[in-house]
């Protein structure tokens, strides 16, 4: 059981979580003006795994037959036959399930929105196929991250979130063109799109470090907005610096450390806003 367990985890990189979940509850922190209830986190949060493990699961089903000829991909649970398809579309379909039940019990316009949600993060796995602004559609899918907590706690949408949102809209793209950029030959030798394969990696490289640029402002802005305090401001220099670190790692002539940019940088950016944003509530 734990071995099958495993499977379904790693076939939806489950650790991969750690980019949406802190910017939901950040935004949940800041919507309730301090810690929102242990209800409200507990729905939050079984909301954004059921919606992401949805998500992946038919990301996985849609890609299984490109990552089956993606060397670097092939060894993928579905691809090499360790999970059916079957069971993939079984899992996928009860994680959204889980993801509207979140949505319920949260409050009636989560619950409404629920469909609009499932529908943007279905899409975007077919997005690669026809356009390089796929990256951009993951944005906006991941972006309903800040903008459900928001209104799972305020129940209403209210424009002071956009920021934050948009925050998110420009960093997700931001990095997953750097991620895009290991698979640019087999994309261009299969017609796929993204923005290193349209573009090149040089100007891939300077449209990423922009759009993390303008992360970075609207998480200034959403200092402004909401008037937060020391704590927060300390954060996002953090930040900053976090930014231009993992942009060191990356050259036009050298890629050896996309990993690490990718993941670990990432991880720690969207860690830092929520903790920073957590602890200067609890200081003031």
């Amino acid at each position: 059981m734990f071995r099958r367990i495993e499977l379904y985890l790693r076939m939806i990189k489950f650790s991969h979580s750690v980019f949406a979940l802190p910017f939901a509850l950040t935004s949940a922190i800041i919507a309730a003006d301090g810690l929102p209830s242990l209800r409200q986190i507990f729905w939050i949060t079984v909301a954004m795994v059921g919606a992401r493990s949805g998500a992946m699961g038919f990301n996985r089903i849609i890609d299984r037959k490109i990552d089956a000829a993606n060397p670097r991909t092939k060894g993928r649970e579905l691809p090499s036959g360790k999970v059916k398809v079957r069971d993939a579309l079984v899992f996928s379909l009860l994680s959204l399930s889980v993801f509207v039940l979140a949505a319920y019990m949260l409050n009636p316009l989560c619950f409404k929105l629920s469909p609009v949600a499932i529908a943007v993060i279905v899409l975007y796995s077919y997005t690669k196929r026809f356009t390089w602004a796929s990256h951009f559609v993951l944005g906006v899918a991941l972006s309903a991250a800040p903008v459900g907590a928001w209104i799972a706690i305020r129940g209403t949408f209210d424009v002071e979130i956009l920021p934050l949102a948009l925050a998110v809209v420009c960093w997700l793209p931001g990095f997953d063109i750097l991620y895009a950029l290991q698979d640019l030959e087999f994309d261009k030798s299969h017609g796929l799109y993204s923005i290193p394969v349209r573009f090149g990696v040089k100007k891939a490289l300077v449209l990423s470090r922009l759009l993390h640029a303008l992360t970075w402002g609207f998480l200034f802005m959403t200092g402004i907005i909401f008037d937060l305090g020391t704590v927060y401001w300390i954060g996002i220099f953090l930040v900053a610096g976090l930014f231009i670190y993992e942009h060191s790692l990356v050259k036009v002539n050298d890629l050896s450390r996309l990993n690490m940019a990718f993941f670990n940088m990432n991880g720690y950016i969207s860690v830092t806003v929520f903790v920073f944003t957590l602890f200067d509530y609890i200081v003031n």
